[in-house]
């Protein structure tokens, strides 16, 4: 699977400074070189009794100022490739977190929060790393690798030939531990998406958990799910514990020839007291190739796992999406019409909504009522296409939805949920979606549509005040007159309303569903609206009951009391409740 594709354009975009840290790179680790050298003229000139005080202070000096170069040219290969590899966690979290808001609702049905958490930040961290500490390490490793080779051949072939006899066996491990270390890596990153999905489930449900006082189960969910990520981790330990003592004896291997064949040939005259210290001290450089070999084939094998998790979500494309010749429309003109839809959430389910037809011209009023999963909040999630139709269509001034620009279409339409969402931000943020171009005017305006000023301006902090995590802070009714704010301030000519005033109380709900009921008259607004409270649909233009995803009754308020079907039974049942709890 090719997923360079992904990051390619981070090493391309930065290849100068790429570039320029390798250079300093490998300047770094060709400096090291010399200082064993430094080091086998002073041993030598001191078994020799030939250095001097000014010698040794030569030696000395020359010591520290290589390793005041490599100090600083460390540095900068530092800023040039990690900070490459930055840029690139930057950019690769942001287009992630871009595509992923392009794919459609059915997406997420299946998707679970905490495993999207997990791409954003732990794999995309194992991605850094392999291009940067990654790319650092191999490139230093085949530096200092050859390089030192090429020293200690210099000083004897023979021994050299004899260090690097155990290579092989470092590249026969390498090759037979890097799959297992993949796919032990894929095991341990998929248990950390659920891990992070039960974690952040038990914290948002905290308050459910307490009441119910479920805490011991709470923590049985998590202690389980937690125990199967270390069961993971301890795999991938097994092997790594396997792989990188491997390396370590090998290279002590390599170590222990230089020591006895070294050895022999100091004391034969072979090579002098300096060439084997400064043999040694190559030894360690090499010990470092060798280890670094292990540590890359491991950030590669982690990196390369998080790399293919990461483009499984950037090849999902999206069921819905713009086609090429997509057609703008800026104004709503006419009317809309379902042309015979059905429409179920997944293939081969049972639909949820069945042959549906119906006409609503512009600036007309629509009520929408039926008992729980008749399909009235699907019905309403095929207009703005958070869902498409299984069949037929949705026309609006003869256009179907699906031919149009996608973004052409959501503008046109404001749309307040059944269940409202707030960002954990201010009053204002979540009203104006953090848009600061809002005249104050219309702010003001909208809020007090929504009966939402007075409560408001109570707050010591009014508009700047912080709601939490989902509007924590807030009532449900405060929470749903937020959610109508933000659809008034957006003034667009279709509204969509889903159960608008279920949770606040009935003085409040009237007011509402007057401003609604005004907005329509005076303001030439299209108005669709779902409710479970009939007084809040009874003055709509057009009346419909849906009953198993169809239409099973419709017309005004007068014409369905005349009828006496659910509509009838159902308004005289509230009538009477409310006049119960007037008394």
């Amino acid at each position: 699977m090719n997923t360079f594709y992904l990051i390619k354009p981070y090493f391309v975009k930065n290849r100068s400074s790429i570039a320029l840290g390798l250079v300093c790179l490998i300047a770094v680790d060709l400096l090291q070189l010399f200082i064993p050298r430094i080091i086998k003229l002073a041993v030598d000139d001191l078994a020799s009794l030939k250095a001097g005080v000014s010698d040794l202070m030569w030696y000395a000096l020359s010591i520290i100022g290589i390793t005041l170069f490599i100090t600083i040219l460390r540095y900068f290969w530092r800023i040039f490739l990690m900070g490459m590899s930055r840029e690139l966690e930057e950019g690769l979290r942001n287009r992630l977190f871009s595509h992923i808001q392009t794919l459609s609702a059915s997406y997420f049905n299946k998707v679970k929060s905490g495993d999207l958490m997990a791409h954003a930040t732990n794999d995309i961290h194992h991605i850094r790393m392999a291009s940067g500490m990654g790319m650092v390490a191999i490139a230093s490793a085949a530096v200092l690798g050859i390089s030192t080779i090429g020293f200690m051949a210099y000083i004897n072939l023979s021994l050299t030939f004899f260090v690097l006899i155990p290579m092989p066996g470092i590249i026969l491990c390498t090759r037979f531990f890097s799959r297992q270390m993949l796919n032990a890596y894929m095991e341990v990153q998929s248990s950390f998406s659920e891990l992070t999905e039960i974690v952040r489930e038990r914290f948002t449900g905290i308050r459910i958990v307490k009441a119910y006082n479920r805490e011991p189960e709470s923590m049985s969910v998590v202690e389980k799910i937690s125990r199967f990520n270390m069961e993971k981790n301890l795999r991938l330990v097994r092997i790594t514990g396997i792989f990188f003592p491997m390396m370590v004896f090998f290279s002590n291997v390599s170590l222990s020839i230089v020591l006895y064949l070294g050895g022999r040939q100091v004391i034969t005259g072979i090579i002098s007291p300096g060439d084997f210290v400064a043999f040694i001290s190559y030894i360690g450089m090499l010990t470092w190739p060798m280890m670094a070999l292990g540590w890359v084939v491991n950030l590669i094998q982690r990196g390369k796992a998080s790399l293919e998790r990461i483009h499984r979500i950037v090849e999902t494309m999206p069921d819905i999406y713009d086609k090429p010749d997509a057609k703008e429309i800026k104004d709503f003109k006419k009317e809309i019409v379902f042309d015979n839809i059905c429409f179920s959430y997944q293939k081969g389910e049972q639909e949820v909504i069945k042959d549906f037809n119906l006409r609503l011209e512009k600036g007309k009023t629509l009520g929408i009522i039926g008992p729980p999963g008749s399909g009235k909040t699907s019905l309403l999630n095929l207009i703005p296409r958070i869902f498409d139709v299984s069949r037929g269509s949705i026309l609006i001034d003869n256009n179907d939805i699906r031919q149009l620009i996608t973004s052409d279409l959501r503008d046109m339409i404001s749309f307040v949920p059944q269940e409202p969402f707030l960002f954990a931000g201010t009053v204002l943020e979540n009203i104006t979606f953090e848009n600061p171009d809002i005249p104050e005017h219309l702010l003001i305006e909208s809020v007090k549509k929504a009966c939402l000023y007075d409560t408001i301006e109570s707050f010591s902090k009014k508009f700047e005040t912080i709601v939490g995590e989902k509007g924590v802070i807030l009532s449900g009714g405060q929470k749903q007159r937020i959610a109508l704010a933000r659809a008034f301030l957006k003034d667009s000519p279709i509204i969509i309303f889903d159960d608008p005033i279920s949770q606040v109380d009935a003085e409040t709900g009237t007011i509402i569903i007057n401003t609604i009921k005004d907005m329509a008259a005076k303001e030439d607004k299209t108005i669709i609206i779902v409710s479970h409270r009939l007084s809040a649909v009874r003055y709509a233009d057009l009346i419909i009951t849906m009953k198993h995803g169809k239409i099973s009754e419709s017309g005004s308020h007068e014409e369905l009391m005349l009828k006496k079907g659910y509509y009838a039974k159902t308004f005289q049942l509230q009538e009477i409740e409310e006049g119960l709890n007037a008394i």
